[in-house]
């Protein structure tokens, strides 16, 4: 994101909210998905709790699903018209190991996205000041 660990860590500026907050087990290649029950219990108060959120990184697939329910494709084609989304929701894959293939077959998302996302942060962090 081009941004500092102290930023990163610092609550008044950046929010970190999984789907889910129980754990949903392992299954025979990684995590288990998150318990759709769970987003719908908690997740509409407690965004409604967050005030002045400038941008929202939508990471994976089970969140793109819940905050862009209206997208259709596969996740690489939602990420790929990332441009679309000037609303403040910036859909991204999951950072998991298991998705450096997903990189190496996709370099457009290092050499384009990556530099618009840290001006996107640059500016959401400047605006929440």
């Amino acid at each position: 994101m081009g941004i500092s660990e102290k930023t990163f860590r610092d609550p008044r500026q950046i929010a970190i909210l999984p789907m889910g907050f129980c754990y949903p087990g392992t299954g025979p290649s990684g995590d288990l998905p998150p318990r759709p029950e769970c987003a719908q219990v908690w997740r509409p108060d407690l965004l409604a709790m967050l005030k002045n959120v400038t941008l929202t990184l939508v990471i994976g697939q089970y969140a793109m699903a819940y905050h862009l329910p209206d997208e259709t494709g596969s996740l690489t084609e939602v990420v790929e018209r990332w441009r679309n989304h000037e609303s403040g929701l910036v859909p991204l894959p999951h950072p998991s190991p298991r998705n450096n293939i997903w990189l190496k077959r996709n370099p457009w998302f290092e050499r384009d996205r990556i530099p618009a996302l840290r001006e996107r942060v640059r500016e959401a962090l400047g605006s929440a000041r």
